[in-house]
């Protein structure tokens, strides 16, 4: 991984290498941590949903929650076992923080490592990028199974890339974990080791070219294979802002800045090396392999679908083409690190990570204190009441707070409408006729929209809506049979 010349052995001299710099590790993995910490909650959405069912899962093991079950399941699961066995040791608030803070550390490291296997040299100038996108939209999303399952997937691709045979047997078990933690990343994975592996085989010139239009074909092929078998939509957007940098954009439209600044600023370095290296009879070769997989990428972006619906009761499989941008993501620091290394691209990344860390700093504190009134709420309610919410984010945000009800029921009451269950993907299953938790998805969703009208079975609840123009006010109402749940919830024009 991260060396000057190739060495085959790849964990050895990692190893050493890491016993050399352990200060420089220990100190970047605490900086890194910093945003873990300097709130009560850590702010990612469906990381609430995750904590909310690993406490059903503890009452359901306790046999305190009839109509709920555990699913044997073996993937998209990771995360959650993490939940459960720390919160089983320190209780689910200290958990979460143990958890999220291994996944980020995981994550980080992992595109470390890819980059220094793909470039054969430690990527320390990149280290504000790469904190960038270690807390862009996919972990603001709360995607935590998939995030791991990326970290732990470009662990295992770099040891693949330039390791021994005999290493390969760590990639392994590194491969299956990161199948444990999402199918996607695994999948990533498969296909980045056989294009990086038949790509060092080959020569240069055309057969590497030729490999090229196979990966290009195969992603043609499978389109139509999707779009002929299955109920597919395409990704919201235009494809071109599906880049990478678009993990920055996160709650609203000044995160525009720290995007564009960064794609700006890879630009010109990445030009200003070429020009400057340009006789060197090396230059194409460091970035043959991460631009020909980057390109792959975008263009995977462009075919595959925005989400897959399944019939029932599975529930759609969405947000695929944002999902993929973290790939995108972690390949544009490969390309970055093919670069010279310069003090002044050090500068210009750690600019604008000031910047992207200052804004994520105010935006998640206002979340954070949205929280604390919902906590405030819900613990004026009779124990185990049950809860229905709808919590809109911000005017241009894309990152959702929903699940902060979640978080804030556990112990307290009961989250009537957390979709976990009732999709069919997560551990915590649902029965009808529960007292928990609707068992339908798509009631579910109505439910998150404002838009679910109240049943007599699901009395008593009680309905936490935004009653403020700010959309930062909450307040609590019990509902009644027959109204729609969100009918007095205040809500600026989500489309500003």
């Amino acid at each position: 991984m991260p060396f000057r010349h190739f060495e085959p052995a790849i964990l050895p001299a990692s190893a050493r290498f890491v016993r050399q710099l352990w200060l420089e590790f220990l100190a970047t993995s605490a900086v890194l941590l910093v945003p873990c910490f300097w709130h009560r909650e850590i702010v990612a959405s469906d990381l609430g949903s995750h904590l909310y069912n690993a406490w059903l899962a503890q009452l359901i093991r306790h046999g305190q929650a009839p109509g709920l079950w555990i699913a044997p399941q073996r993937t998209n699961v990771l995360f959650d076992f993490l939940l459960s066995g720390f919160g089983a040791l320190f209780g689910l608030h200290a958990a979460q923080k143990i958890a999220v803070s291994l996944a980020v550390l995981i994550f980080f490291w992992g595109i470390f490592a890819l980059v220094s296997a793909a470039t054969r040299r430690a990527p320390w100038c990149l280290l504000p990028c790469i904190g960038l996108f270690t807390y862009g939209w996919t972990f603001h999303l709360g995607f935590f199974n998939y995030y791991l399952s990326l970290g732990l997937a470009s662990f295992s691709l770099a040891i693949l890339w330039r390791g021994r045979s005999w290493e390969w047997l760590v990639a392994g078990a590194l491969a299956l974990l990161a199948l444990v933690a999402h199918p996607l990343g695994f999948a990533w994975l498969v296909a980045a080791a056989a294009y990086v592996l038949i790509a060092e085989m080959a020569p240069r010139g055309r057969y590497q070219l030729l490999l090229f239009v196979a990966g290009s074909a195969s992603l043609v092929a499978l389109h139509h294979y999707l779009w002929g078998h299955y109920n597919v939509y395409r990704g919201a957007g235009p494809p071109y802002m599906y880049n990478g940098a678009d993990q920055l954009l996160l709650f609203g439209p000044r995160y525009r800045v720290p995007e564009i600044a960064l794609l700006a600023f890879a630009f010109i370095a990445l030009a200003v090396d070429i020009i400057c290296r340009r006789r060197e009879p090396t230059l194409w070769k460091s970035y043959a392999i991460p631009l020909q997989l980057y390109v792959l990428v975008e263009l995977a972006v462009h075919l595959l679908p925005g989400g897959i619906h399944f019939p029932p009761p599975t529930a759609t499989l969405a947000l695929l083409t944002e999902r993929v941008t973290s790939v995108s993501a972690v390949l544009a620091c490969c390309l970055l690190g093919a670069m010279q290394p310069r003090k002044w691209h050090l500068a210009g990344f750690a600019a604008i990570a000031v910047v992207f860390f200052s804004f994520l700093y105010q935006d998640t504190a206002t979340v954070n204190r949205m929280e604390q009134q919902v906590v405030r709420l819900v613990s004026e309610l009779p124990p185990n009441w049950r809860v229905m919410a709808t919590i809109l984010p911000p005017p241009g945000s894309r990152v959702l707070i929903q699940h902060m009800v979640d978080r804030a029921c556990i112990g307290r009451c009961f989250s009537y409408g957390n979709y976990e269950p009732s999709t069919g993907l997560f551990r915590v299953r649902a029965l009808p006729g529960n007292p928990y938790v609707l068992s339908d998805y798509n009631l579910a969703v109505d439910m998150e929209n404002g838009e679910y009208r109240v049943q007599p079975e699901d009395l008593p609840v009680s309905q936490i809506y935004q009653c403020s123009v700010s959309g930062t006010e909450l307040c609590i109402r019990s509902l009644a049979a027959g109204e729609d749940n969100d009918r007095l919830g205040v809500h600026p024009d989500q489309d500003e």
